[in-house]
């Protein structure tokens, strides 16, 4: 085998210095004198790619991911070696193990809330409206493990614009406490904005606590944050990669968007801070994005995921927050909260999406910037539309990622063959993340159609039974499909053979994206 590997090496090598020179020279190959170096480096990357990709198998937990791995791991391991050493799935079950661990602490207040909720529900009122609950809130609260929560108001935020105004204006008007999610915070006008508000409430004495991901805030300079903890603002970052207790891979991000103000209003969506949601990105523009305000029980259930989420990164309890439901009836809309993570004991966020297509009636109407499916909800898809529902996929023309572009092209004759319609946006970048089912159901969260929100990331979702919201979003959705076009098997058919390579090759990488 190690014949073989030399041999390839060196074919490897004396490849790189003729057709690219270039990149031999920056790697300092390209004299003659100089290519056993190179050949030594490429037979050490294969050895160490051969080794990685047994661990591979071995270790990662879908069968998509392993062969995903190992393909690129043996072939391209220059590049694939240390993407693993980085993203890989070793040292997971350790993850899990030291996640749940984390967790105990909080399982009382969850305990309390859900005997809480499950309480409140036995009043005549609630008790009729429970009974009404169809199959897929009842299906989805088992998943989740909270209960679905009656007398709720939804408002929904479309765009930037109108999403932090309502935000601002809540954090304005808190009184007690501020609890602040994000996967991306940037520190730069919108930033800046959060920042001082912030700063200005707990200046007053309202508690604020400001939690972002190490990886998608990759880029938020310390005097930020340091600026906010002098103002007595709580701030942490999600994996503490600084901390040797913490130091897990990057492959575990918080993806989760949320904003609660005194456990009486909450924020649930795909929007982050920077000014990109404002329609400031030099090319993604115009923004299109997506956010809903909740008033209600629901608010206090969507406490617990932060609770348990800054336990986590910083060890506090927060004992202190708003855990009582009664009293905070704002509506008639069903809502469920449904946090999903790695470490869950069955792949929460994809089996949430597929309980809610296999439930679908009459339409199923996706909107989702990454449509990068496993084959089960491919295949969910595909048999929803044979048994007549009406199935839409909405994602974007524009992408922010080339890997997510070639690989939305894969699916496209699988879903045209089944019936299902793949709309691409055209007015700017599409990045909301909401799903329609029927007429009285709908999801709104941070969770892509992609393996990472299914199996890698920590995800909200709130599922909203309510025809009155259900029809508002709707209006958006026709609104969208109107800016958007039908795409089709067409589309690839008339790109190039390198094009349609990288397709493929793409699609190959699926589960790791």
């Amino acid at each position: 085998m190690f014949v073989k590997i030399r041999a390839y090496a060196r074919l490897t090598s004396n490849t790189l210095c003729l057709r690219f020179p270039k990149i031999a020279r920056v790697l300092g190959f390209a004299r003659t004198k100089r290519r056993p170096l190179l050949r030594i480096f490429i037979l050490v990357m294969h050895v160490i790619g051969f080794f990685q990709s047994i661990s591979a198998v071995m270790e990662t937990r879908t069968p998509q991911g392993a062969i995903a791995w190992a393909i690129s791991l043996n072939t391209i391991p220059y590049v694939a070696v240390p993407a693993y050493a980085v993203f890989g799935d070793s040292d997971f079950e350790n993850y899990v193990t030291t996640r749940k661990a984390g967790l105990g602490a909080v399982r009382p207040m969850a305990r309390a809330l859900v005997n809480a909720i499950e309480k409140n529900s036995e009043t005549e009122q609630n008790a009729a409206m429970k009974s009404e609950a169809s199959s897929l809130m009842e299906t989805l609260s088992n998943l989740s493990t909270l209960p679905v929560t009656t007398g709720n108001k939804v408002e929904l935020l479309v765009d930037g614009k109108n999403t932090f105004e309502s935000i601002f204006d809540a954090i304005d008007a808190a009184e007690k406490y501020i609890l602040v999610q994000f996967y991306i915070i940037r520190a730069d006008e919108l930033g800046r904005q959060l920042q001082e508000k912030l700063i200005r409430k707990a200046r007053s004495g309202v508690r604020v606590y400001l939690l972002y991901d190490d990886y998608g805030s990759l880029g938020l300079d310390g005097k930020f944050t340091e600026d906010l903890r002098k103002a007595g603002v709580k701030v942490s970052s999600f994996m503490n990669i600084g901390d040797d207790a913490n130091r897990f891979q990057l492959n575990y991000r918080n993806h989760r968007k949320l904003v609660v103000v005194d456990g009486k209003t909450a924020f649930v969506g795909g929007q982050n801070v920077g000014d990109e949601y404002l329609g400031k990105h030099p090319t993604l523009t115009p923004w299109r994005d997506s956010q809903a305000r909740f008033t209600g029980p629901v608010v206090t259930c969507l406490q617990l995921p932060f609770a348990e989420d800054w336990n986590w990164a910083t060890g506090e309890l927060l004992k202190d927050l708003d855990w009582d439901i009664s009293g905070k009836q704002a509506g008639k809309a069903d809502a469920l909260c449904m946090p999903s993570g790695p470490a869950d004991s069955l792949d929460t966020c994809a089996l949430y999406f597929l309980s809610a297509i296999n439930e679908a009636k009459d339409r199923i109407w996706i909107a989702t910037p990454y449509f990068v499916p496993d084959e089960s909800i491919v295949l969910a898809l595909q048999l929803a539309a044979q048994r007549g529902v009406e199935v839409r996929i909405l994602m974007p023309e524009i992408f922010d990622s080339e890997l997510v572009r070639y690989s939305s092209y894969s699916y496209l004759e699988a879903m045209d063959k089944a019936g299902v319609q793949v709309w691409r946006f055209q007015k700017g970048f599409l990045h909301q993340k909401v799903m329609l089912v029927d007429e009285d159901f709908v999801s709104i969260g941070s969770a892509n159609l992609d393996n990472r929100s299914f199996r890698l990331n920590f995800e909200l979702q709130v599922g909203v039974r309510d025809r009155d919201f259900a029809s508002k979003v709707e209006k958006m959705l026709d609104q969208d499909f109107s800016n958007s076009r039908l795409a089709g098997p067409a589309d690839l058919a008339s790109k190039s053979s390198k094009f349609k390579l990288g397709v493929r090759i793409s699609r190959l990488l699926a589960p790791i994206q």
